[in-house]
């Protein structure tokens, strides 16, 4: 995997940026994004030619009325109370898009969790382990950067836990 810099990065997102900024290690994968797709995240594993299980969706919950970022397969969807639970939470429902898209700085469909506005809790679904590496949004439709679970959880202080479900 190569490493990108900044300089490599016209246009960077926040989300490369803040990879760049701590040298972690990542490729940029750019694809073609079709607006009548119905999943962002099946259209990301199909354009990029990648397992949707190494593809992971950043979802936003309120949990407790606190912002809570989820981060799960595409191929799979979101345990609410798995994510409480892993939070120390008793109820979790999902974020109004605008909260979501307000807290992060992103566009639904292009929310990264990284680089995000505000700083958010964070759930990494525990599958990501299973891989050396794995797919998440750059920060925009259409990109995405791959790293390594461990770099995924250890930038965003992401709790590994079970909150996806098949």
């Amino acid at each position: 995997m190569a490493k990108k810099s900044k300089k490599q990065q016209p246009g960077g997102t926040p989300a490369t940026v803040a990879l760049t900024a701590a040298g972690v290690e990542f490729t940029v994968h750019a694809y073609e994004h079709d607006p009548s797709h119905p999943s962002y995240g099946e259209e990301a594993a199909e354009a990029m030619g990648v397992s949707p299980d190494r593809v992971f969706k950043t979802l936003v919950a309120d949990v407790d009325g606190e912002l809570t970022v989820a981060v799960v397969p595409v191929a799979g969807s979101l345990d609410l109370k798995a994510l409480a639970s892993a939070v120390g939470g008793k109820r979790a429902a999902m974020a109004d898009p605008a909260a979501a898209e307000r807290s992060s700085g992103y566009v639904r469909g292009g929310i990264s969790p990284l680089g995000q506005r505000k700083r958010l809790r964070t759930v990494l679904d525990a599958s990501a382990s299973a891989h050396a590496t794995v797919c998440v949004s750059a920060g925009r439709r259409g990109l995405e950067v791959e790293l390594a679970p461990g770099d995924l959880a250890k930038l965003t202080d992401a709790v590994l836990a079970p909150v996806g479900r098949a």
